[in-house]
């Protein structure tokens, strides 16, 4: 039996409450209730364990994100509340956690600050449940190039493999042709992302100097603690140079094993993960005159926006931002500025609709962030690799490469792996 409040149905008072919170939502006067409900994003990321900085950093930048909104009042009033939850790098924690943050917390956004090993069993949670998703750490190329893997309601605002790939290779072949280094060899993580990212890596740099020749390829195992094995078998044979896809703790790891063998000494060594600044303060030694891609540099644009989106991140984080920082800060202002265009509608293929194509404030500077409507991936962020110093900034002189050539060439690699 319907209960009725003096000959007013229940459900017809439910039905009412909805239709005032759908005028409010277009521009009404605000009124409290399901209109001011908090915004509640979710999480899933590594918290713990040798790679945790991957997920701790991310979570300080969503924070500081959406309290800088918060203070300001919110979007119509509406506040934002961050839900995390540690997967511990598992896959399968990973899916797990995401389900629980969209059913059992109430969470109506999903960011993935989850590195590549999870973020593809995040993917196919929100696209069985239909729900927004920006993937924020994971830059294996296939996550938003394969079309098959696609979702109008998921995007990637993280760095590329492929893009890296096209300034990795242009920057190493330019030092191998100068410095006539033909023999290379590989150590790279045991997954998707390693073997995806040092594949692209190589074609690119025998593309534009032929000579390279890859003399042996080491696949240790994600999160391995030793990498004594690999080391050693690289001594032996004695490579010109060495390109690494280790991030992380495990980067760390390998670099202070390799100084004990001084593997640095006569090997040219580039590195797709070792720009993060609290990556490099964690390393004893640094060797000097390492090659590394452009992760994050307080100095790297020179431009106010950099030095405040710096001075605001260290005040809530007890280090620089890293690479997963401003990749999270950058998915964070996607969310709020979808947000506001709808009036803070989270209907999931509203807000797509609005950050398809979209641009945004780049939080070191410069020219905006493109959200690409075709593939749901960021274009325009900074592509460039730089060479370490023992000191701050840590890396310097750096390259940049032109967007222009790396869509150029991104567009024939769609077509050989029969992504276009």
């Amino acid at each position: 039996m319907t209960k009725t409040t003096k000959g007013i149905s229940r459900r017809r008072v439910l039905k009412g409450a909805g239709a005032m919170a759908g005028l409010a939502a277009i521009g009404a006067p605000h009124i409290a209730g399901a209109q001011a409900k908090v915004i509640k994003i979710g999480l899933p990321t590594i918290l713990s364990g040798r790679v945790a900085i991957l997920g701790t950093s991310s979570r300080f930048a969503v924070q500081l994100a959406f309290n800088q909104i918060n203070e300001a009042g919110g979007i119509n009033g509406r506040k934002f509340e961050v839900v995390d939850r540690d997967s511990k790098g598992r896959p399968d924690e990973a899916a797990k956690v995401t389900r629980d943050l969209i059913n059992n917390d109430g969470c109506d956004i999903i960011i993935d600050g989850e590195a590549s090993s999870g973020s593809f069993a995040v993917h196919e949670v929100v696209r069985d449940l239909g729900i927004l998703c920006l993937h924020t750490c994971s830059e294996t190329s296939s996550l938003t190039a394969d079309p098959k893997l696609f979702s109008k309601n998921v995007f990637r605002c993280a760095r590329q493999g492929i893009h890296d790939a096209v300034a990795g290779g242009s920057y190493a072949a330019k030092i191998a042709k100068e410095k006539g280094l033909k023999k290379w060899a590989t150590c790279s993580p045991d997954y998707a992302y390693g073997r995806d990212n040092t594949a692209e890596f190589l074609q690119y740099a025998k593309m534009f100097e032929p000579s390279i020749e890859v003399v042996d390829q080491l696949w240790p195992k994600l999160f391995a603690p030793d990498y004594t094995e690999s080391i050693t078998k690289l001594m032996q044979v004695k490579p010109q140079a060495v390109y690494s896809a280790l991030w992380g703790g495990d980067l760390v790891a390998f670099i202070e094993q390799s100084n004990l063998y001084r593997l640095f000494q006569n090997t040219a060594y580039f590195s797709g993960g070792l720009g993060d600044p609290p990556i490099l303060t964690a390393i004893k030694n640094l060797p000097q005159g390492l090659n590394t891609a452009y992760r994050y540099n307080n100095g790297f644009p020179g431009s106010p926006e950099n030095t405040a989106f710096c001075d605001a991140y260290v005040k809530v984080a007890p280090h620089e931002p890293t690479n997963w920082a401003w990749q999270n800060y950058a998915a964070s202002q996607f969310i709020i500025e979808a947000l506001r265009r709808t009036n803070g509608n989270t209907d999931s293929s509203a807000l797509a609709k609005e950050i398809s194509g979209m641009t945004v404030k780049k939080p070191f500077g410069g020219a905006g962030i493109t959200m690409r409507d075709s593939d749901h991936t960021i274009i325009n962020y900074p592509v460039a690799w730089g060479k370490t110093v023992s000191k701050s900034p840590w890396v310097l002189d750096y390259v940049d490469t032109e967007w222009s050539k790396i869509i150029e060439l991104e567009k024939e690699w769609k077509k050989e792996k029969g992504y276009a």
